[in-house]
């Protein structure tokens, strides 16, 4: 049997005094009425699909011979409804690392601000700067041991350090795979278009600045998910600098303009024109 002699007050030792430890356990148990449906299964399906959240973005970033380039949108949206249209997706983790933003926007930005904290203390400890591989596998190993509880992260590690430019995708079940080109989010079917069609090795930093940022004007004139601001970031040996922030229905006129219309000649009624 169970020591009651800790409980209090009293009363509630007597009451209980007289009870085995099944009916004492079996009390305690709450108990829920199941919902009034012919398909309880399916009841639940769709119940989970109600609330499931529908997000979209796109993000990409790339390795070419001079470094880094990493680009997003900035529309925060659930479904048809925007939210936002300000959203930093690119965060800067350390001078030298930056890390993107897709899936749940409260995801990212907690557990990269916290790799930020992790990769400063192994600089500290170590008197030397964390690798991306290493950072990319830190976040990795932490998102691995969260599997299953819900947590939506799909980003991007890039940066550079003692063995040049490194970029890792990882996400939310601890998935962790190095890549030289990678797009994420609904919008990333379309800005895989514009890349794998414009991508060179040998690129300047403005020609790869400029295929990012096309390829995210492409992504959001497609997918109403993303838009907003196409922000592009290049990383190189000196660190990280934010090469343009342009909105992209600015940028629709610029790769599309508006041709002037023709004015038509005006009719001149012969019969009133003085001779």
């Amino acid at each position: 049997m169970l020591d009651l002699g800790v409980l209090e007050p009293c009363s509630l030792q007597s009451s209980l005094a007289g009870m085995t430890e099944p009916e004492l356990f079996g009390a305690a148990l709450p108990t829920f009425k199941l919902p009034a449906v012919a398909d309880l299964d399916g009841f639940q399906k769709a119940a989970v699909q109600m609330v499931k959240p529908a997000k979209g973005t796109t993000t990409l970033a790339f390795v070419f011979k001079h470094g880094v380039i990493v680009a997003a949108d900035s529309r925060a949206s659930m479904g048809n409804y925007i939210s936002s249209q300000t959203v930093k997706k690119i965060l800067e983790i350390n001078r030298y690392l930056l890390g993107t933003m897709a899936g749940g926007a409260a995801d990212c930005q907690f557990w990269q601000r916290n790799l930020g904290t992790r990769c400063r203390l192994h600089e500290l400890a170590n008197k030397r700067r964390i690798s991306v591989a290493g950072a990319s596998k830190l976040l990795a190993n932490t998102l691995y041991s969260y599997r299953g509880m819900g947590l939506s992260m799909g980003t991007m590690i890039a940066g550079w350090d003692e063995t040049g430019p490194g970029l890792y995708y990882v996400d939310s079940e601890g998935g962790r795979v190095e890549g030289k080109r990678f797009s994420v989010g609904s919008g990333s079917t379309y800005a895989y278009g514009v890349l794998d069609t414009g991508f060179r090795f040998d690129m300047s930093v403005d020609e790869a600045v400029e295929l990012a940022r096309r390829a995210i004007y492409h992504a959001t004139f497609r997918d109403g998910a993303s838009g907003g601001v196409a922000s592009v970031y290049y990383v190189g040996p000196e660190g990280f600098k934010k090469m343009s922030g342009d909105d992209v229905g600015e940028l629709h006129y610029k790769y599309y303009p508006v041709p002037e219309p023709t004015v038509e000649a005006e009719m001149v009624d012969v019969s009133t024109t003085p001779s």
